[in-house]
């Protein structure tokens, strides 16, 4: 028997280095903590088990207590739907609330968040100081989720306030005991408003909720939507509240990381699922084995309870490199904080963009905000949810922002944009011209952004702007490399003129600083973002210099443009010809003491610019873009076997023809508007599906080889069709 216990005192100080210290001598193992649990520390153990519902059961039926099951230890509360339901009782309500929380649902909630956090943020301003907890990130997600389910304005505080005392009251105290008792008026509250809108609809979600129908044709039956209401507004609570204020406290340990956020705001997106990682608001979970079984070696036997502990898989160094690190440009996307399989949170969409709005109104409005260390209160325990239940802060006063035009924080919808041109830029660099097929606007950038592409394989890869953004289309510039997972030869095997690719953004992570001069170091394909830069301060008149390395000058993309544009300003550095490249040398024989450095390309360029900077004592005054290697786990195969194919959709009846070069996602979504899915990359598992006939192709990283055969279930976000037709229960 092991003594590991997460409710301990050694695991609430310290999590990560807790479950670390277990996952290096004892990853799997059983304690006798709690009445006895089996506890897991592996990313992919833990998967495992969120994901096998045959296997482990999220219901209350198979531990023989009458208590919540999904937490170790089991405790009281109204059962929970669809979260305490195993499939297939748990899919009915998983499709009533689906549809409420799609990207595009929560999407047109945006003006609506941003006015709350807005509001918020003008109660406290002008005093210069706040208590976050209180002021901003427990009334802000209340406010919001209670807005949309449709309670009224003077429910919102009385309802809020029990569930954070829950999580931040030591049990048995006054407090959760008040807590408890504010949970018996939440349920009241939620039968009289699930009565009023069955008697007479309105606009909100309480509405959809009461008025909708069962697979049957019968309405849901009232214990049960308030069971569902009731996981909402508690997911849609605390879980926001922790992590805001989790992330809220980083920025005030790490104002360089601040800094980066408030000068690239779009940084902000991909930041946003590295947060989510890093400070996971639900710790952990827990499920019930239903047979006697194992778990990486260690056999469980049928009834016996197990932890599923979101904050080891993220921080498991086996998918996440330096997991105690906080990177704000790593892609975080295969983190757990959501959960994953069948009961991965509905809500995510909401979360998220709840989070954005009210870190956006902080680094606005207050960026020079300082967190009083001393006056920080941690909830009494992390083992199922870690947060805060105090935050004291100080800033700069400022004004209020009553009657000014509230502008909500939107991730991008993808789109589709046509290749107008595709030419050779250098050796195995190929340069791409795209615009709208119908003619339409392009969306506005500045130098230094770059476009996402969805490729039709399912991948995703970022590159950077290099074009003019005074003329209407994009152009981006890819590297082909060999020893990559695909991404670049898929893009190099169909971009040509006519060719179609969704695409999100342009975004930018790397925006240009207004400065007196520039230098600027670009390293192979890192001189795409430079390019643009050095167009942008040309024009403006500004001093500049730019220093571009390569291999060979036959590899150098866009070296007479850039040329034609710098004159003798430019420093051409082939390696075959000069060697490397001595940057602490040419960062020293700057002329100007102030000016801004900019460098791209790649991380041993990088991380050498960095450490000549250090010495140098000019850090801050570099400015840095990495091209991250995000796909290490990612699935390989060739995209040129693409095929057409039909996917039959068996609840709605339609069968849809995908094409070779579009993702089965997209053409299914056209036709299913409450589609549940979220990173479109195979990593999440939230749009796992069952498949019904047809043999799958499966692109996913998340499947392990048995369920791969089996083919029961897919990722359609990445999959496709290995015959010519697939039905899909959708």
């Amino acid at each position: 028997m092991s003594p590991f216990d997460h409710h301990s005192a050694e695991c609430t100080a310290d999590p990560v280095g807790y479950y670390a210290a277990y996952r290096e001598s004892c990853p799997v193992g059983r304690t006798s903590a709690h009445g006895g649990f089996v506890y897991t520390t592996r990313y992919a153990d833990v998967s495992r088990i969120a994901r096998d519902d045959d296997a482990f059961s999220s219901s209350r039926a198979p531990t023989g207590v009458d208590g919540v099951a999904i937490v170790i230890p089991s405790g009281p509360g109204l059962e929970q739907y669809p979260i305490e339901l195993d499939p297939p009782r748990s899919t009915g309500y998983r499709d009533l609330i689906n549809p409420l929380l799609t990207p595009a649902a929560v999407d047109r909630l945006r003006p609506m968040i941003a006015r709350h956090a807005a509001r918020a943020v003008d109660a406290f301003i002008e005093h210069g100081s706040a208590d976050f907890v209180r002021d901003l990130t427990n009334p802000v997600p209340a406010a919001v989720t209670l807005d949309w389910l449709g309670f009224p304005e003077e429910d919102w505080a009385r309802l809020a306030g029990p569930i954070h005392d829950i999580f931040a009251a030591p049990a048995g105290s006054e407090r959760a005991m008040r807590g408890a008792q504010g949970l018996a008026h939440m349920e009241q509250r939620i039968r009289e408003l699930i009565r009023d809108r069955r008697a007479e609809a309105a606009q909100d979600a309480v509405s959809a909720l009461a008025t909708a129908r069962d697979a049957a044709g019968e309405p849901f039956a009232e214990d049960d939507l308030v069971s569902v209401i009731g996981l909402l507004i508690a997911g849609g609570v605390d879980t926001t509240t922790s992590l805001t204020g989790s992330v809220l406290v980083h920025l005030s340990r790490n104002p360089e990381q601040r800094r980066r956020l408030i000068e690239s705001p779009d940084l902000l997106e991909r930041a946003t699922e590295e947060f989510l990682r890093a400070f996971a608001p639900s710790q952990s979970m827990a499920r019930t084995a239903l047979a006697d079984t194992e778990v990486g070696g260690c056999p469980v036997a049928a009834g016996e309870r197990v932890l599923v502990p979101w904050v080891a898989a993220n921080h498991d160094p086996a998918v996440f490199p330096d997991p105690a690190e906080v990177r704000l440009d790593r892609d975080a996307s295969r983190h757990l904080s959501f959960g994953i399989g069948s009961h991965r949170c509905a809500g995510a969409h909401l979360a998220r963009a709840m989070f954005r709005e009210m870190i956006t109104q902080v680094l606005t409005r207050l960026p020079d905000f300082r967190v009083l260390e001393d006056g920080l209160v941690g909830y009494p325990t992390s083992g199922n949810q870690k947060g805060w239940d105090a935050i004291p802060a100080v800033f700069t006063p400022g004004p209020r922002g009553d009657g000014a035009a509230v502008a909500s924080v939107a991730t991008g919808a993808p789109y589709e944009l046509t290749v107008t041109r595709a030419e050779e830029a250098a050796d195995d660099v190929l340069a791409l011209t795209l615009a709208p097929a119908g003619g339409s606007e392009t969306p506005a950038w500045e130098p230094g952004a770059h476009l996402e592409l969805r490729l039709p394989s399912g991948r995703v890869r970022q590159y950077s702007l290099c074009g003019d953004p005074a003329d209407g289309s994009y152009r981006v510039a890819v590297l082909r490399e060999p020893d990559g997972r695909g991404g670049s030869a898929e893009v190099h095997a169909l971009a040509r003129a006519g060719a179609t690719f969704g695409v999100r953004g342009p975004r930018n992570h790397f925006p240009l600083v207004d400065a007196d001069s520039y230098l600027f170091l670009a390293g192979g394909i890192g001189v795409t973002p430079i390019l643009a830069m050095v167009r942008e301060v040309a024009r403006r008149g500004a001093a500049f210099e730019v220093v571009y390395g390569g291999r060979t000058r036959a590899s150098m993309a866009f070296r007479d443009e850039l040329s034609a544009l710098a004159g003798d300003r430019l420093r051409l550095l082939p390696q075959d010809e000069t060697g490397v490249p001595d940057l602490k040398a040419v960062l020293a024989e700057q002329a100007d003491p102030d000016a801004a450095i900019y460098c791209c390309g790649p991380a041993p360029m990088i991380a050498a610019a960095e450490a000549a900077c250090d010495e140098l004592g000019i850090r801050p005054r570099l400015h840095v873009e990495r091209f991250t290697g995000d796909d290490a786990l990612e699935v390989a195969f060739d995209p040129a076997l693409n095929t057409e194919f039909d996917v039959h959709l068996a609840r709605t009846g339609r069968t849809l023809r995908v094409p070779a070069d579009r993702r089965m996602i997209e053409v299914i979504r056209e036709a299913v508007p409450g589609l549940s899915y979220d990173c479109e990359k195979g990593y999440c598992g939230a749009c796992e599906t069952r498949v019904l006939a047809g043999e799958p192709e499966h692109r996913d990283s998340l499947l392990t080889d048995e369920e791969r055969a089996a083919g029961r279930t897919m990722m359609i976000c990445v999959g496709r069709c290995a015959s010519s037709r697939l039905v899909l229960d959708l």
